[in-house]
């Protein structure tokens, strides 16, 4: 499935549900929808993003999600059933994350806080540290585990896997997200290229 440009930016504004199932662990949120994934109602569905490519090199899934054409039921079980979920900072969809406004983020990331407490994951990571600054006016902020806490679930801030984040590889991103994933208590699977550790004694 292709779109033309003027297909995309009639999507402009809308949003897209969270993909959240029983027993959620690690929580992960992107900054908002781009207008490919608000045209296929599936989450980081843009061919470019290297969401999917990252979790399977983290062991989170056991092979590469394709949702450029939307999510299969299947592949949305196969997240539900790791202990995945998704959402968003910021609902609405852009072309641009750089088309939300300061308060778009922080009302979105109030509106984080209390989705948060409601599902009470493991682990909430946010995919961006800019927008995680902005979000939840912690201006210093740096990457990794942060010491706030929502209820009972604590907040990472990963690398985000758009194909504008130059400064991250498919390896970089699944080594961020494993870490993450593993603090979650997220059944892991051996990384690809990378024999299963040793049975413990």
């Amino acid at each position: 499935m292709g779109f033309t440009r003027e297909q995309l930016l009639a999507y402009s504004d809308t949003t897209v549900p969270d993909l959240i199932g029983p027993g959620c662990r690690m929580l992960l949120c992107g900054i908002n929808p781009g207008l490919w994934t608000a045209a296929t109602g599936a989450h980081f569905a843009h061919p470019g993003n290297r969401f999917y490519p990252a979790l399977y090199g983290a062991g989170i899934v056991d092979h590469v999600i394709d949702a450029t054409d939307g999510m299969t039921f299947a592949d949305r079980n196969a997240l539900v059933e790791a202990g995945i979920g998704i959402t968003n900072v910021a609902p609405r969809a852009t072309a641009k994350a750089s088309e939300l406004t300061a308060e778009e983020l922080r009302a979105g990331g109030d509106a984080l806080v209390e989705r948060v407490l409601q599902v009470a994951p493991r682990i909430l990571a946010v995919l961006g540290i800019t927008a995680y600054r902005t979000a939840f006016r912690e201006p210093k902020a740096v990457p990794g585990p942060q010491e706030r806490t929502i209820g009972t679930t604590r907040v990472w801030v990963l690398p985000n896997p758009s194909g504008l984040n130059a400064h991250e590889t498919v390896a970089s991103l699944a080594a961020a997200y494993r870490r993450a994933a593993a603090a979650a208590g997220v059944t892991l699977l051996p990384a690809p290229g990378r024999p299963p550790a040793p049975a413990l004694e």
